[in-house]
């Protein structure tokens, strides 16, 4: 059962990937700024502590000053608290921006496909929208996740640069030029990394989408004997995911490889020319404590900032890929200015030229399936076309308003996971006489008596624990549950046996006394229980009547109905 789309008043920027991960900042703003605040002073007290030890052994040690050692000592405990302080503080805010833009990213997405409504299956494969909850979306709360260490990272970077500047020109020159090229050297390798995870993560999307359709089809898989040659299909393109999952492997490894040989060289320049320096007497045993300790620190500023690219670098791609989800406009859009539909009246399909009358039952018999689905989804506005209730066409009413008059029900319509009783009800408005009422009419309580909780018993994903005519029946039950003015249920008994189809043909009507009503089959079984038949050849209606009427005088009809050769 098609369901109403939710309004999405804060739609982000839908034109680069950059201006998403922007619309996710002003939208968390403040968690990002407390971040990055508590992120640069929790790094900058590490920044300042090799700094404390230097004047403790300067001032205290070399002089044997108890009191100034005390005092340095002070100080550091005091970076020390501050430190494991703010620490806490910005991982909280780290991580609380991390979970912000994940679960925003998925309401995006969520609201914009119901949005889209039956436009989406039609553009997007089924994997690519849930390799986006599985794997995008922890990317993108990456990117901002990684703001409040990487500010500190350049912050404490620039500070460190002073201070050495203005212990020693020299070994400030080598931290201000020894960053640039680190940085230079990561930055060599996140455009190819770049690249190949742009293409796993586009066989991820399919493959993952092969798997779902593989999964839901399985039963007619086996029937066909086809199993074994789609699990040839998948294995083969899964080992193609494997080699590029391999490929990206290898750029992200010698990155990572980089992010601890460079800072280690570093590490290793910066001491050697220290020490040369203590020994020439140009900096103070202290100075030279500190200048070691610069270069140990220096070592995860740096491995942040490459952290930083490789996680902003994810994060693009992942936006991208949320974006191309966004950018899909509806098939079908709003009038400028709308109309009200009115409560009763003839729903008309120009192109089929069917009309289906108020508060009768109608059974549409159409040659060709495809056709009746067709004229299904033009009654319920989910395809173009020209069709209007009582005079009014439905493009000049909102998509809303439409909705709220028509149901249309299929089976590609889903039981969804949860609590069978929110499941046939989900806006909570039925009563449990209400409830009942339709079960019985869709031959269903047996369905609800068979489960050792009934009404409350929990439904698996796609109602799996259930054949396919419980699940029809379940579906055609939440359709009567629902109880809108105009119902159009698609091949509603295609999946049952002909005793229960015998009882709901017979139910229907009457459970739908004074309400429009229109059914797509051949059943016999329903033909003869409708008020009204018409019979559609080639996508037109041909000829209309009671079931036994068009049986006696049009042969076409009857040899469609029979499965008879005339």
């Amino acid at each position: 059962m098609r369901s109403l789309p939710v309004a999405d008043p804060g739609t982000p920027d839908s034109r680069s990937a950059t201006r998403y991960v922007w619309w996710l900042a002003t939208h968390q703003f403040r968690t990002i700024g407390f971040g990055m605040f508590f992120g640069i002073t929790w790094m900058l007290t590490a920044a300042l502590m090799p700094m404390v030890i230097g004047k403790a052994i300067d001032a205290g040690i070399t002089t044997r000053d108890t009191s100034a050692l005390a005092q340095w000592a002070g100080a550091f405990l005091l970076l020390g608290l501050v430190q494991a302080a703010s620490g806490i503080m910005r991982h909280r805010n780290a991580v609380f921006n991390w979970m912000s833009a994940n679960f925003r990213t998925v309401q995006a997405v969520v609201r914009h496909a119901n949005a889209l409504g039956a436009t989406l299956p039609k553009r997007l494969a089924t994997g690519e929208v849930v390799a986006i909850g599985a794997a995008d979306t922890s990317h993108i709360g990456n990117a901002l996740d990684i703001t409040a260490r990487g500010s500190a990272a350049v912050v404490s970077l620039v500070t460190v640069t002073v201070i050495l500047l203005t212990a020693s020109v020299k070994l400030g020159l080598v931290v201000l030029l020894g960053v640039p090229v680190q940085m230079a050297v990561v930055s060599l390798l996140i455009k190819p990394l770049h690249r190949r995870q742009q293409a796993y993560r586009d066989q991820q999307g399919t493959l993952t989408g092969r798997a779902t359709d593989i999964v839901a089809g399985l039963r007619v898989l086996r029937g066909i004997g086809g199993e074994q040659v789609f699990a040839g299909r998948y294995r083969e393109q899964s080992q193609q995911l494997r080699e590029a999952g391999v490929r990206a492997a290898r750029i992200d490894s010698l990155l990572e490889a980089i992010q601890v040989l460079m800072p280690g060289l570093f590490l290793a320049l910066v001491t050697w020319i220290g020490a040369r320096l203590a020994v020439a007497g140009e900096i103070q045993p202290g100075d030279l404590a500190a200048a070691y300790g610069y270069a140990a620190f220096l070592i995860m500023p740096l491995r942040t900032l490459a952290e930083m690219m490789e996680k902003m670098t994810r994060g693009h791609v992942s936006a991208g890929r949320v974006l191309k989800v966004l950018r899909l406009e509806p098939e079908i859009t709003g009038p400028a200015q709308p109309q009200a539909l009115p409560e009763h009246g003839v729903l008309a399909d120009v192109k089929s030229g069917l009309s289906v009358r108020p508060g009768v039952l109608t059974v549409l018999a159409a040659d060709r399936p495809e056709d009746a689905i067709e004229i299904a989804d033009r009654l319920g506005r989910y395809a173009d076309g020209e069709v209007t209730l009582g005079g009014v066409p439905l493009s000049a009413a909102t998509r809303d308003e439409v909705r709220a008059r028509i149901l249309v029900a299929d089976n590609n319509a889903r039981l969804f996971s949860g609590v069978l009783r929110e499941e046939l009800d989900p806006t909570g408005a039925a009563d449990v006489a209400r409830i009942a009422a339709a079960l019985h009419t869709a031959g269903a309580e047996e369905v609800v008596d068979a489960l050792p909780d009934g009404l409350d018993a929990f439904v698996a994903e796609r109602g799996r624990e259930f054949s396919g005519g419980q699940q029809q029946r379940l579906r055609l039950a939440r359709a009567l549950v629902a109880d809108p003015p105009i119902l159009i249920l698609v091949e509603p008994t295609s999946a049952v046996d002909a005793h229960t189809e015998a009882r709901i043909a017979d139910r229907l009507g009457a459970a739908r006394q004074g309400r429009t009503t229109l059914v797509t089959a051949t059943s016999p079984l329903l033909l003869d229980r409708a008020d009204h038949v018409v019979y559609v050849e080639d996508g037109k209606v041909l000829a209309e009547g009671t079931h036994r009427e068009l049986l006696a005088a049009e042969p076409r009809y009857r040899a469609v109905v029979t499965r008879s050769v005339e």
